[in-house]
């Protein structure tokens, strides 16, 4: 599945749309370079999810939690070594919460056959091109 995000609405109603297949035990594995809007989708996810939560990048703290929501940030990790002493296998094994990852590309080999991974492009200023494989 294949959209392109024209403004921060269509995200939103692009993360309406899949808060409404999403179950706990699903990872959303979200994948972009910096801005390309990642965050902003997951706020909206959250958002949509019906959990009042302030959402920000975990980036520094590499991992927060809203409600039965999971959402990590890979960036600065530089093994599959440190995810696992974080804990990672056992937040990606978790049925009671949705996990959202943002720059996942170091522990895809973790990954279920569940995980839904998600492409974030820039198109231009306010455009991005958002690519979703195994959304069913």
């Amino acid at each position: 599945m294949e959209v392109l995000s024209c403004s921060t609405k269509d995200t939103k109603e692009l993360a309406g749309t899949i808060a409404k297949k999403l179950k706990k035990g699903d990872t959303l594995a979200l994948y972009g370079e910096l801005g390309s809007g990642k965050t902003t989708f997951v706020r909206y996810l959250v958002e949509a999810l019906g959990i009042c939560s302030r959402v920000q990048s975990p980036t520094f703290v590499l991992h927060r939690k809203y409600g039965f929501i999971n959402h990590l940030d890979l960036y600065r990790l530089k093994s599959v070594v440190e995810a696992k002493n974080l804990g990672i296998e056992d937040i990606l094994r978790d049925k009671d919460f949705v996990t959202i990852i943002e720059w996942p590309k170091l522990i895809e080999e973790l990954f279920s056959d569940r995980t839904i991974c998600i492409n974030f492009e820039h198109i231009g200023e306010n455009e991005r091109k958002i690519t979703i494989h195994n959304f069913n």
